[in-house]
Parts: structure tokens; C-alpha cells; sequence
């Protein structure tokens, strides 16, 4: 069976992803700062109404569309007929996430916050958790995994770039067009909403999927599945570490407009400053691919993170003044964010083969379904952490900032995301799944198809 991939038909694949991050990306730089600077949204209610958004529905709805993608089968294979019906949807909830009418308070804030919440966060689950699973379905080789995913990562940090560079950018243009604020991320909100309609789409009808590597769906009931996963210890390690790394690199692009805006009195200069991050992070992406191709996955990510997490921790020392220095920071830690990009993702279908000789199943859409739950749970957990700390702190919008308010920036944008990063990287240095265990895995998986297959001749 050949495992390996066409440079075209990773293209393919990966495009879906550049509109998937370019909204991820638009929520993750800027929703809080939407919140609070243009619908003029309390901080931490703001952040409370996302933790209560990712605590009810979305503990639910990751795992069960990746339950439902493992059972479902339909002329467009068990993955993309969700791609299809979401699409859509996914981009008029991403418009409707932006324009959020001004001056909302109390109640009506909390439920306008929580509800269009949910919205963009169903069709976004029901869209990325099965395309994600489609990975170790595509190809079972360990190195053209990390490949595919590489690929894939491409597209994705464009589409960061995109979010992170152009919503202010494209709000201002929409402003001197003689839109107001709100009137003008609204339409930023709209643009962003059909570039993944589209790029979703063109994934949707141009990949095809192999049911030679499907398997057969998945008998286990949907609660069992779920408490089935927990028993997977590379899988659980995998999820400790992607907790910790997520929660802090949200922290700290939530808090980026904030740091660079009042810090370093640089507002102007936010989107160029996420910019060379993020175009830092694309560069490095094949290193890390080829890095990881020498020292294993898990110590690439360590590394990674490591390098990433030193240079954010220096920013704490920056003075109250603008300093170029910051362009320097974004430069190294974009370097070493590019792991959290590729080793991670390229991970995570190794644990499936895992899964597959506790249980016997190829269970792909459970596994994308917890992963996809937790990112989003960290990405909401971080942004939530930074409405709260802005709170804590004595945050006043578009306004000088008291000491104290500045000290709590620079503490949750620098100090704390270093920390909870080098807490996670014991679990990634000694990772169990190395190449040579993966392939073994392998090996013995295909041993016993071959003697099932034999018994039923």
C-alpha cells in the first residue's frame, strides 16, 4: 500500500486549513479587544461568558462530531460530507461573531457573547474535527505525517498571518470608507467568514479519502469512547503538554494588543509586530519538520517551546516607551512557536495506531473530536484568563493605564505563559512514541490485519 503523498494532493488538503486559522486567528488576536475597545464589553464578563460557552456545549460537541464522523458513511466518505453542510454556516457565524451591537451591559452582554459564541463555535467543530482526522486516514508513514501536517501548517500560519495582520488593517480601510467602528468589523468579520467558505469547499471537493485506511466504524457507544481515549497514556501526555503550551501562547496573543498598545505606547505598530511573529513561525516550520525527522517529535516540541518561552519572558523588562526591541522578541519566539504548529499535530495520529491495539478500532474522529475540544478550551480558557487578569489589574479602555494595570499586562503577557511552558516540557523530552516504537506499532498492526484477513479466507 503506498504511504506516501503528491505534493498536489497535500496543497489540497492543507487549504481548508488557511481559512480555518484565519478565523481561529481573528478570535485569538482580537476578540477580547473587540470586545472590550469596539462593543465596549466588560473584560472579565466577557471571559466569563466564554468559559461558560466552553464548559456546556462545546465539552459535547467536540467528541460527538468526531464520534459521529467515525460512524457516518455517504458517497463523500465519513469525514467531508461535514465539511460540506458546515461550510457555509461556518462563515455567516464568523460575521455575526463581529458585529455584536455597541454598548451592550450586564445580561444581554453574557448571553450576546455566550450564544453567537456557540454559534461560530458548532460549525467550526463540525467543519475542523473531521477535516483534522482525515490525517492518519491519508497515510500511516510516520515521516509523511510530519510531512502532510507540515504542509498543512503552511496554510495555517497564513491564515494566522491573515487574521493577525489584517483585521485592524482591514477595519481601518473600512473606517475611512465611511463605515463606523462596529459597521466596520462587522465587514472584516463577513470577508473573513467567506474566505473560509471557500477554501473549505475547494478541500472538500478536490481530496478524497481512503477507505483502505478507514477501517471499519466504530461499535464502541459514544460515552465508553470517550472514557476508552483517558486509558491512552502517549495520548494523554500529548493532551497534558498541548494543554499548557496552548493556554499559554493564547494568553499571550490575547494580550499582545494590549502589551504593545500601553506598554510600548505602539499601537500602531500591532499587526507589524504579529506579522513578523507569525512569518517567523512559516520560515521555520520545515526546520522543525526536519528537526523532529532527526530527534523524534516530542523532544523538537520541547526545543521549540523552550527557545519560544525564553524570549517572551524577557519582554517583562521592557520599559514604558516604545523600543524595537519587541520586533526582536516576536522574531525569536515565532522561531520557536513554529513547533507547537508541526509536532503536535503530526503526533497525534501516531496515538491513534495506539488506540487501535487497545481497542481493535480505528477511532480517527474521537481523538480529533477531544483534541479539537481542547484547543478550543484552552484558546477560551487563555482569552478568558486575560479578560480576568485586564479586570484584576484596573484595565480602563483607550485610556492611560495605572501602573498597576501595566504591571498586570506585562506579568500575563510575558512572566505567565513562560512558566506554565516550561512546566510542560518534561512530558515531551521523554515522550513514548518514538519512530522506531511507532514503527513497531505498525508492524504489529499489519501482522495481525494479515491474520484476521487469512481467518476469514
Amino acid at each position: 500500500m503506498d504511504q506516501k503523498l503528491t505534493l498536489g494532493s497535500k496543497f489540497k488538503y492543507g487549504l481548508a486549513d488557511l481559512g480555518f486559522a484565519l478565523i481561529t486567528s481573528a478570535i485569538q488576536f482580537f476578540l477580547l479587544f473587540y470586545y472590550t475597545d469596539v462593543a465596549g464589553i466588560n473584560p472579565a464578563l466577557a471571559g466569563l461568558a466564554l468559559m461558560v460557552g466552553k464548559l456546556t456545549w462545546d465539552a459535547i460537541n467536540d467528541p460527538l462530531f468526531g464520534y459521529w464522523s467515525d460512524r457516518a458513511r455517504s458517497r463523500f466518505g465519513r469525514r467531508r460530507i461535514f465539511m460540506l453542510i458546515g461550510a457555509v454556516p461556518l462563515g455567516i457565524s464568523a460575521w455575526i461573531m463581529f458585529s455584536l451591537p455597541k454598548g451592550l451591559t450586564g445580561m444581554s452582554a453574557f448571553l450576546a457573547v455566550l450564544f453567537s459564541f456557540w454559534l461560530v463555535d458548532t460549525f467550526h467543530t463540525m467543519t475542523t474535527t473531521p477535516y483534522y482526522a482525515m490525517t492518519p486516514e491519508l497515510t500511516r508513514d510516520y515521516n509523511e505525517r510530519a510531512s502532510l501536517t507540515s504542509v498543512r501548517m503552511i496554510f495555517s500560519v497564513v491564515g494566522y498571518i491573515l487574521g493577525a495582520a489584517l483585521t485592524t488593517i482591514l477595519a481601518g480601510i473600512f473606517q475611512g470608507a465611511g463605515l463606523n467602528m462596529q459597521q466596520a468589523w462587522s465587514a472584516t468579520g463577513a470577508i473573513f467568514g467567506a474566505i473560509a467558505i471557500i477554501t473549505t469547499l475547494i478541500t472538500t471537493f478536490s481530496v478524497k479519502e481512503r477507505p483502505e485506511l478507514a477501517g471499519e466504524p466504530s461499535k464502541i457507544p459514544p460515552i465508553k469512547a470517550v472514557f476508552t481515549s483517558f486509558k491512552n497514556k502517549p495520548f494523554i501526555r500529548l493532551m497534558l503538554a498541548f494543554i499548557l503550551s496552548s493556554f499559554s501562547f493564547t494568553v499571550l496573543t490575547a494580550l499582545v494588543p494590549y502589551f504593545i498598545t500601553y506598554q510600548l505606547e505602539m499601537g500602531e505598530q500591532v499587526s507589524f509586530v504579529l506579522l513578523v511573529m507569525l512569518v517567523m513561525i512559516g520560515i521555520f516550520i520545515i526546520p522543525v519538520k526536519m528537526i523532529s525527522d532527526k530527534i523524534n517529535k516530542g523532544p523538537a516540541y520541547a526545543l521549540g517551546l523552550f527557545i519560544a518561552s525564553v524570549a517572551v519572558m524577557t519582554s517583562f523588562l521592557f520599559p514604558h516607551q516604545p523600543t524595537a526591541l519587541i520586533y526582536v522578541v516576536a522574531a525569536v519566539a515565532g522561531m520557536g512557536f513554529s513547533a507547537q504548529w508541526v509536532c503536535p499535530w503530526s503526533m497525534l495520529p501516531d496515538v491513534v495506531e495506539y488506540d487501535e491495539k487497545m481497542t481493535g478500532e480505528r477511532r480517527e474522529g474521537i481523538y480529533y473530536g477531544l483534541w479539537a475540544f481542547l484547543t478550543k478550551f484552552t484558546s477560551a480558557l487563555g482569552i478568558a484568563v486575560s479578560g480576568w487578569a485586564l479586570g484584576l489589574f484596573g484595565y480602563v479602555p483607550n485610556v492611560e493605564q495605572t501602573t498597576q494595570a501595566l504591571f498586570g499586562i506585562r506579568l500575563f503577557f510575558s512572566i505567565v505563559p513562560a512558566v506554565v511552558i516550561l512546566i510542560s516540557l518534561p512530558l515531551l523530552i521523554w515522550y513514548p512514541i518514538t519512530r522506531v516504537k511507532h514503527a513497531e506499532l505498525v508492524r504489529e498492526l499489519a501482522e495481525r490485519h494479515a491474520a484476521k484477513s487469512q481467518e476469514a479466507a
